[in-house]
């Protein structure tokens, strides 16, 4: 089976189980336990695990649009996350808990702004070469103060405890990039097609605002941004999991700097009634910007690019492109 066949029926449990009501519902404090629970009785919370760990034993590049449709709908768990930490603990043989598990980087104990914290029960976190699967209950969380994120800052007073398995050499950090980067790539895709219909169907001065010249060129510019997000999400997921750390670079580099204008333009399209509560536009916006900065920025990745790139002077930047991309 590969994703082709899984996307549909992904796409449409999504669409029931993540509508925007349970998004607002869950962001008010409503528990994801019914959420989940649909989750893992769908099996697809097994999509990257090994077949001989009861998985679906799909790749990174098979599983890319199913990642994507979890950004288009804004889904308010750590689906992705769940996913990766399955497959990974999966082949070393240690079976998982039931519940959300979020990817957490660590620094002395200490994660950066880990999305979906909230409403996670276990996080596998990296400590040095190792990644830990650990409970939540142990850590300390502060939450972020953004309005209505599902994000927080998780601690621990001494090494988290747990099964563990050696971490990849490229790092949990560029995993998680990759995962930000497909749901900016879906959640940018769903922005474009709400403000594409927003333009049709919004009339003023006797005719729809898409007629506008100003308004075209807007809507232009942001799907360029669009289609450079899901390339990049795609070329972050095209080698498998680990992905290689220049291509998580690339991925989340393009993307974050994508998040940006997609946001902008949505809302200057939409004017005043894409920050009211009550309309889903925030429910995307909100989220790419939080998207944008976790795991790092494109600063950030943009940095680890350039320096990917000074370490191997002695290529020219084709070879050094083939190189990396085969």
């Amino acid at each position: 089976m590969d994703s082709h066949e899984l996307l549909d029926p992904f796409d449409k449990l999504l669409a029931d189980v993540a509508a925007p009501a349970r998004t607002r519902e869950i962001e008010a404090g409503k528990p994801v336990n019914e959420l989940w629970e649909t989750l893992q009785e769908s099996g697809f919370l097994d999509a990257l695990a090994p077949e001989d760990a009861g998985g679906v034993g799909l790749s990174l590049h098979d599983a890319a649009p199913l990642l994507q449709a979890l950004g288009r709908h804004a889904v308010a768990a750590p689906v992705a996350e769940t996913m990766v930490a399955r497959a990974l603990l999966g082949r070393e043989g240690i079976e998982c808990p039931d519940g959300p598990i979020v990817l957490a980087p660590l620094h002395s104990f200490r994660s950066a702004v880990t999305p979906l914290a909230r409403v996670a029960t276990h996080a596998l976190v990296q400590v040095d070469a190792t990644l830990v699967l650990t409970p939540l209950a142990a850590a300390t969380l502060v939450e972020t103060g953004v309005h209505h994120s599902l994000a927080g800052v998780l601690s621990w007073e001494s090494a988290p405890a747990g099964p563990s398995i050696p971490a990849p050499a490229v790092g949990l950090r560029a995993i998680a990039a990759v995962l930000r980067a497909c749901a900016i790539a879906g959640a940018a895709d769903r922005l474009l097609e709400m403000t594409t219909a927003y333009a049709r169907d919004r009339v003023q001065f006797g005719k729809p605002i898409g007629k506008l010249q100003a308004i075209q060129q807007q809507l232009s510019v942001m799907a360029e941004q669009v289609v450079a997000a899901r390339l990049a999400s795609q070329l972050g997921c095209a080698g498998g999991l680990p992905p290689s750390l220049e291509a998580a670079a690339v991925a989340k580099q393009v993307t974050s700097i994508a998040a940006i204008p997609v946001a902008e333009i949505a809302h200057a399209v939409h004017g005043a009634i894409g920050i009211s509560e009550e309309y889903d536009l925030q429910l995307y916006t909100r989220r790419l910007h939080e998207w944008r900065l976790a795991d790092g920025s494109e600063s950030y990745w943009a940095g680890v690019l350039g320096a990917a790139r000074l370490e191997a002077a002695e290529q020219t930047s084709v070879d050094f492109i083939r190189a990396k991309a085969g």
